[in-house]
């Protein structure tokens, strides 16, 4: 029996077309509607933060991490986190999640947001956000699927608002 080697990367831009192809085959071309889509619209995600697992040279699953503002709270949209048909349900997506985030407090981040599956994202440091506030969203999202990790403690309280790509946040002016 053949054992599948399996290494996690830092995402480049030469992952991009294998990339696409894998959100391509999960989400199909409906994924382009999805509000989270139309906040990575207003800019990049950050490739130091955003991860690939590989097998030889093919890129088998990958996630990334897209600076947003909540409100006026700077946070990290989580997603897609896609993984190659040929390669569900081997851990391989968690184990990427799990580096992206730990990259992500390391650089000093505090809160990671996310529109996903409780059950699948729970275990991994996520609850709903609704208890806490309202995020608001370009594009209809079921408030229930709408979920946080906090970095650090309470990284969430007082947290709420529009979301949206840190590229169109601008602060309010003082005004004199």
């Amino acid at each position: 029996m053949t054992s599948l080697v399996i290494t996690t990367a830092a995402e480049t831009a030469d992952h991009a077309s294998q990339i696409e192809a894998i959100h391509a085959a999960a989400f199909g071309p409906g994924r382009y509607a999805r509000a989270a889509f139309r906040i990575r619209e207003g800019g990049p995600h950050d490739m130091s933060l955003s991860r690939v697992a590989l097998c030889g040279d093919e890129v088998i699953a990958s996630v990334w991490m897209t600076p947003v503002v909540i409100g006026g709270a700077p946070a990290l949209l989580l997603g897609p986190l896609a993984v190659a048909p040929s390669h569900m349900n081997l851990g391989i997506g968690r184990k990427i999640l799990r580096e992206s985030m730990a990259l992500a407090k390391a650089a000093g981040h505090h809160l990671v947001v996310l529109v996903g599956d409780e059950p699948y994202y729970g275990p991994l440091g996520f609850a709903p956000v609704l208890p806490h506030g309202l995020f608001r969203f370009p594009a209809p999202v079921d408030q229930n699927r709408v979920l946080a990790a906090e970095l650090t403690p309470d990284a969430l309280n007082g947290v709420g608002g529009d979301v949206r790509h840190a590229n169109r946040f601008s602060a309010p002016r003082a005004t004199t």
